[in-house]
């Protein structure tokens, strides 16, 4: 039997009762179906990078835009005024920029948050960090974020009892929340757009990237990878190298890889969320789907 709802009532194929709740109730897909990547492709990959590092400027775009690929890049206005002409140009050749936040709050274990800490943050001074954000990256740049990465991984605001969880906050502003250091790729399926998974890039070799490629292909997933400088050396550095092997390698047809930003691949995903809703809302219309048991 598959449950579903349109509009706010539960449709049980051919069966209309009174909806409970909506967020019970999903009109997904069956999770053995395959995702209609676009031209039969296997995998989605998009490639992001945070805190607007100088390398991604001086040295990773150039390499991206050598190869043709368009990356989600995570920036905060500070991040962004030392190479502004730079990031125009990165702007200019189709990558996305999304928010990072305006001052990068994490937890105060972490010694550099330690007197910017989440723990003394409520929702409402998160809301206003990362609306200002928004504004100085629209004022530099003359794009309005539209994807988020949250600083550290981290979701939440205040401690203990008062702890609050600020993922319907991004929920509310942007098309996407991306977090950090996930242990898996999206399933397109079922993904919450604003707590997207993404898996570390620094600090790995092609071999092992490609391998993560490999392992999401044989679901049909969509695999983000999150890095911060793209350098051959250095600390939290996706190698120049890895990249320009991942290039090649991606850009093979042969491959069945499609790579595009966050922003690009959210809206995919989604507009195939709703037609896929709609077949089987027609199906059920249409005495095609399950009916309800006796």
């Amino acid at each position: 039997m598959r449950v579903f709802v349109v509009g706010t009532t539960l449709l049980i194929c051919g069966a209309l009762l009174p909806s409970p709740g909506l967020a019970q109730y999903s009109a997904e897909p069956a999770p053995s179906e395959r995702f209609p990547w676009p031209e039969g492709r296997r995998v989605a990959l998009s490639l992001t990078f945070d805190d607007a590092r100088l390398s991604q400027v001086d040295a990773g775009i150039p390499l991206l835009d050598q190869h043709g690929i368009k990356a989600t890049f995570y920036v905060s206005p500070r991040g962004v005024e030392p190479r502004l002409e730079g990031w125009k140009a990165a702007v200019a050749a189709g990558h996305e920029v999304g928010n990072h936040s305006l001052t990068h709050p994490c937890t105060g274990n972490y010694p550099f948050s330690r007197d910017n800490a989440l723990e003394d943050y409520t929702l409402e001074r998160m809301a206003l960090d990362i609306d200002d954000a928004s504004r100085g990256i629209e004022r530099l740049l003359g794009v309005r974020a539209a994807s988020f990465a949250y600083p550290c991984g981290q979701k939440f605001v205040g401690r203990g009892l008062g702890a609050r969880s600020y993922v319907p906050l991004i929920a509310r502003t942007f098309r996407t929340g991306r977090g950090w250091l996930g242990e898996s790729s999206n399933d397109p399926w079922i993904c919450d757009m604003a707590q997207l998974l993404g898996m570390e890039s620094d600090g790995r070799s092609f071999e092992e990237l490609r391998a993560l490629i490999e392992e999401a292909a044989e679901g049909g997933r969509w695999l983000i990878l999150a890095g911060h400088e793209m350098a051959d050396t250095g600390s939290q550095a996706t190698s120049l190298k890895t990249l320009e092997a991942l290039a090649r390698y991606v850009n093979d047809p042969a491959n069945g890889i499609w790579i595009e930003t966050v922003g690009a691949v959210a809206e995919f995903v989604v507009e195939n969320r709703r037609s896929a809703k709609d077949t089987v809302v027609q199906d059920c219309v249409l005495g095609r789907g399950s009916r309800p048991q006796a």
